[in-house]
C-alpha cells in the first residue's frame, strides 16, 4: 500500500506539471489572439486606417513570433518521469527506515483515556499537560471540588494555557470567594493571557486578593507594574516598598525592584 500510494503521488506530480505546463502555452496563445482581435476590432470602428492597422498588425505578429522562438518550452520527458518517481520512492524508504529506526512498530494503539488511567497511577512523574488532564478527570467527577479546581488551575497555568487556568481559579472562586490565592493566580493567568500586559480584569483580581490577604507579593508585584505603566508613583510605591522589605537583600529582583522604585520618599 505504501508502494502505491507513493507511486500515485509521483503521478499526480507529473500530471500537475503537465497541466502547468499546458496552462502557460494556451495563456499565451490566448494573449495572442486577443491583441489580433483588437486590432481587428479598432480597424471595423474606423479608429485606424489600412496603414496603421497593417503595421499594428505585422509589429503584433513579430512579437508573438519573438515570443515563440525566444520561450522555452516546457516538457516533460521519459526521464523526468522516472527521477520523479525515483525521488518518491527514496523518500517514502528514508521515512520508512528512520520510522523502523526510531519508532516503535507493532505498537497497539493506545486511547487517550487508557493513557491518564497510566498518569494518575504516577503523579509525580508527570509533566504539566499531563497532570492537567489528570486533575481534569477529577473535577469532571467531582465539579464542587474546591482544592481540585485550584490544583487544575495551576497545573494548566504550569502547561501554557492560561485561559484554561484561569476557568479553573473562577470556578474555584465561585465556590469559595475568599480565597486570596486564587484571586492571585487568577490574577496572573490573565496576565499571561494577555501577553504579560496588566488589564483591568486581572488588576480588579489582584485587588481582591489583597483586600484578602496583604502579604501576597504576588499580587502587589503586578498591581505595581500596572500602576508603574500610568505614571502612578504614589501606588507604585505603596505596592513595592512592601514587597522590596520582604524580599532578601542578595535577591536579584529586589535590586531590580529598588532600581525600578519611583522616587518619593525612604525607600
Amino acid at each position: 500500500m505504501t508502494a502505491l500510494l507513493a507511486a500515485l503521488a509521483g503521478l499526480l506530480v507529473l500530471a500537475g506539471a503537465r497541466r502547468g505546463a499546458d496552462a502557460g502555452e494556451a495563456v499565451e496563445t490566448a494573449a495572442a489572439v486577443a491583441e489580433l482581435a483588437e486590432l481587428d476590432r479598432l480597424k471595423a470602428r474606423g479608429l485606424m486606417d489600412e496603414a496603421s492597422w497593417t503595421a499594428a498588425r505585422a509589429e503584433a505578429g513579430r512579437r508573438i513570433l519573438s515570443g515563440e522562438r525566444t520561450a522555452a518550452p516546457l516538457r516533460v520527458g521519459a526521464k523526468d518521469r522516472v527521477w520523479t518517481l525515483a525521488g518518491v520512492g527514496v523518500t517514502v524508504a528514508a521515512a520508512l527506515g528512520l520510522y523502523m529506526a526510531v519508532g516503535t512498530s507493532g505498537l497497539p494503539d493506545q486511547a487517550y483515556e487508557r493513557r491518564v488511567d497510566e498518569w494518575a497511577t504516577q503523579p509525580e512523574m508527570l509533566e504539566g499537560p499531563q497532570l492537567a488532564a489528570v486533575v481534569a478527570r477529577v473535577v469532571r467527577e467531582q465539579p464542587d471540588n474546591r482544592e481540585a479546581l485550584t490544583m487544575l488551575g495551576a497545573a494548566r497555568f504550569d502547561a501554557g494555557d492560561p485561559i484554561g487556568a484561569a476557568s479553573a481559579f473562577r470556578r474555584a472562586l465561585a465556590l469559595n470567594p475568599e480565597d486570596a490565592q486564587s484571586w492571585a493566580r487568577l490574577g496572573e493567568s490573565l496576565v499571561r493571557a494577555n501577553g504579560g500586559e496588566v488589564g483591568g480584569d486581572a488588576e480588579a483580581a489582584f485587588h481582591e486578593a489583597l483586600k484578602r490577604d496583604q502579604s501576597q507579593l504576588g499580587a502587589r508585584y503586578f498591581l505595581g507594574e500596572a500602576a508603574l505603566a500610568r505614571g502612578d508613583a504614589a501606588t507604585v510605591r505603596e505596592m513595592w516598598l512592601p514587597l522590596i522589605a520582604a524580599l532578601d537583600p542578595a535577591d536579584p529582583r529586589r535590586t531590580d525592584l529598588e532600581r525600578r522604585l519611583p522616587p518619593g520618599g525612604p525607600a
